[in-house]
């Protein structure tokens, strides 16, 4: 058996194709079919570590949970994590394969089909249903000699390929046209359906846009799919949660999460935004900081340049006030680096040399080639101060870091995993840790604990604060993008997609 397929790709990046991905993972999924989502290689900051300690691109972990599979690296073969404007480390199959400039890997990509290939042929021999995804613009001509992420995947999968379009941006029309008269023939005939997605207002003005496009294009538009309120994990730094604060009125805690430029994985802190009471915003000046109950440090690809950017720009003075004033400072991975006294690099993984830290835990890190990566069970230890409460707490989550932070003199441990190593420090009153735990606050007891701590620091009612099953909130938002994706869609046209291309003459 060989798995059936069909590929996802958009206009640009950000169309909607991530979720569109993960709506049909979903519908197959109900409807009975073993179904995979597949993305040859991703761009992105937010990456995550499977259960046997390989790394891939969260985008792919949305859409395995949205056809009930485990997250795999065969799903997301080639990982690109930018380090600079023009540098990314390359990850294949999980394991680093390097540090390299657009120019050197554009010159590789041949090298890395095989490696694409592999995954899938695997993927494909396990499963009912492959649903492929793009990256970016199928119609980046001066790339297409090189493509193995758009139509080249395609060709190399003999997959059909649906396009969506953004039509919220404005210009869907010509985007659609646009996009299919770059391609040559043999790309063109691949296309079998256009999908305008993000669509606010009356279906029935559209309509004869949409037959004209039929008319232009040759291609029938599978359907219309609505501006959908719907709470998914977002793949990268474009993500629209990081420019919209999620502020909510009469709120009664404020938290602030600095939006370093090489901000990654801050989806460890997506759970706060939906906990009733509780404000996340996300800071990138010092006018913006405010006095907020707790500062929250997210992961970063370079710890050193993030950090020099916030000292500035006045963003690290002014966290070093407010936490004399009372502020909570958190720092997950890159930002538990930041907090302490100094960062070195003699192998020059980041920028090289050394800096001061911001000072906060008595504690030094050294960045060191190997990257760590790992999924760990562990608990808080003895913690004094505001969260007392989570003394003993069982937490889990997974590590990805190129780097080892010593406790000094004054450090107090603040996470022992099941290997009986220190994961992460506080300072010995209880007003600032860090762990390298990436989801550490992902279980519902967890966020819940912080959350009533923070709210009995400041003399707050705690009662009404209930536990967040993540899990349960990500289900029902899975059904919820199947249903509205049923309800757009021509599912059956879908189907016959599916099933018919394979056995085209």
């Amino acid at each position: 058996m060989f798995a059936k397929s069909i590929m996802i790709v958009g206009t640009m990046s950000s169309a909607g194709k991530s979720f569109i991905t993960a709506g049909l993972c979903r519908i197959f999924r109900q409807d009975g079919l073993r179904t995979v989502p597949f993305k040859s290689q991703n761009m992105a900051l937010n990456s995550y570590i499977t259960r046997d300690g390989l790394e891939m691109g969260r985008a792919q972990v949305m859409q395995a949970e949205a056809a009930g599979v485990e997250p795999d690296v065969r799903m997301n073969p080639i990982l690109l994590k930018p380090t600079s404007d023009s540098g990314s480390q390359v990850i294949v199959n999980g394991e680093v394969f390097g540090t390299m400039g657009a120019v050197e890997y554009y010159t590789k990509k041949e090298e890395l089909i095989p490696h694409i290939m592999k995954a899938y042929d695997s993927l494909a021999a396990e499963n009912d249903v492959i649903v492929l995804e793009g990256a970016g613009s199928p119609a980046e001509i001066n790339l297409k000699d090189v493509d193995i992420v758009n139509m080249g995947m395609a060709k190399l999968s003999d997959s059909p390929v649906i396009l969506v379009g953004d039509i919220d941006r404005g210009g869907v029309f010509a985007s659609v046209y646009g996009t299919i008269m770059l391609m040559d023939e043999e790309e063109r005939s691949r296309i079998q359906g256009i999908i305008i997605n993000k669509f606010r207002g009356d279906v029935e003005i559209l309509k004869p846009g949409l037959t004209m496009l039929e008319e232009l294009t040759g291609v029938p538009v599978l359907g219309v799919v609505p501006y959908a309120q719907l709470d998914l994990d977002d793949e990268d730094s474009l993500s629209d949660r990081l420019t919209h604060h999620t502020i909510q009125k009469g709120a009664k805690l404020d938290l602030a999460v600095i939006r370093v430029p090489r901000i990654s994985n801050f989806t460890d802190f997506e759970v706060f935004e939906r906990i009733d009471g509780v404000s996340v915003r996300y800071v990138t000046r010092v006018q913006e900081l405010g006095s907020p109950d707790a500062i929250l440090l997210p992961g970063t690809k370079n710890t050193m340049a993030d950090l020099r950017w916030m000292r500035q720009n006045g963003l690290e003075a002014a966290i070093l006030k407010q936490h004399e004033r009372g502020s909570l400072v958190i720092g997950i991975c890159g930002g538990f680096q930041m907090l302490g006294k100094t960062l070195s690099d003699p192998d020059g993984v980041e920028d090289g040399g050394s800096m001061r830290g911001m000072g906060l835990l008595d504690t030094e890190t050294v960045f060191l080639p190997q990257k760590r990566r790992t999924r760990m069970n562990g608990t808080i230890a003895s913690v004094d101060g505001v969260l007392e409460p989570l003394s003993g707490h069982a937490v889990s989550g997974y590590e990805i870091h190129m780097g080892e932070t010593r406790g000094l003199g004054s450090a107090v441990p603040f996470t022992t995993l099941e290997t009986g190593e220190t994961d992460g420090y506080r300072d010995p009153a209880g007003t600032v840790f860090g762990s390298y735990l990436h989801g550490i606050f992902d279980s519902p007891e967890t966020a819940q604990k912080l959350v009533q701590a923070l709210l009995t620091k400041k003399g707050e009612d705690t009662s009404v604060i209930e536990a967040f099953d993540l899990n349960a909130y990500k289900e029902e938002q899975y059904d919820k993008l199947a249903d509205t994706l049923r309800e757009s869609l021509d599912m059956q046209c879908i189907y016959d997609i599916l099933n018919q291309w394979g056995e085209r003459i």
